[in-house]
């Protein structure tokens, strides 16, 4: 346990989607620099045994990037039927936290508060916490929904580049998640996979991929 001379504490909050990689990184930035504990808390209406391969994938880059920034506990809460900021504030109280860092589609990701806002009842619950919200890049905004849901999927290594394939070898050179473009016959899209302990996000076009190392971080 990092016990810093401000004693204070620091959790984020996020939620499966492109904006969570973000957020620890923030989080684990501001830990960092204060020298204190680090927490990662994602929330779940359903059962774990009833996550697809995409929320996993989410899972296990996220305790990655965790674990790289020294995090104390990954925490999550799978077949929670509570209100996800009450939640939030339970694991606040048990856990000392002074700092939280949120998205800013915490809200509507989350599906949990219909009338006000959640920073309204974090703020009513704890008041003690000063939240941190992060917004969405309009980048990431603008990929969201223009892409189908994400399967698992894998690259093979070719001449000049990578082959984009669905079917598990022991040939395939890296594992990780295509994301379809909507509206088109061919595989163009984003495939999105752990690259050591980097989350890299490629462009697929016809399932050809050029350059992996152009990829964004």
């Amino acid at each position: 346990m990092k016990t810093g001379s401000m004693d204070e504490s620091i959790l984020v909050c996020v939620y499966y989607g492109p904006n969570g990689e973000r957020l620890i990184r923030r989080g684990g930035k501001i830990a960092k620099m204060l020298n204190c504990p680090l927490y990662v808390l994602t929330v779940d209406r359903q059962p774990e045994d009833e996550w697809d391969i995409e929320k996993n994938h989410y899972i296990s880059a996220w305790k990655t990037i965790a674990d790289d920034f020294g995090a104390d506990q990954f925490i999550v809460k799978y077949n929670e039927t509570r209100p996800v900021a009450k939640v939030i504030s339970d694991v606040a109280k048990q856990k000392n936290v002074t700092q939280i860092v949120l998205g800013q589609t915490a809200q509507s990701r989350w599906e949990e508060i219909t009338k006000g806002s959640i920073i309204n009842v974090l703020l009513n619950e704890i008041p003690f916490v000063d939240l941190h919200i992060v917004s969405v890049s309009r980048e990431l905004k603008h990929q969201e929904g223009f892409y189908e849901k994400g399967i698992r999927a894998y690259l093979l290594e070719e001449a000049g580049g990578y082959k984009l394939c669905f079917n598990h070898t022991h040939l395939d050179k890296y594992e990780g998640i295509f994301y379809k473009e909507v509206g088109t016959d061919f595989n163009n899209g984003v495939f999105k996979f752990m690259k050591g302990k980097e989350m890299i996000e490629v462009a697929v076009y016809d399932d050809y991929i050029k350059d992996i190392n152009n990829g964004k971080k």
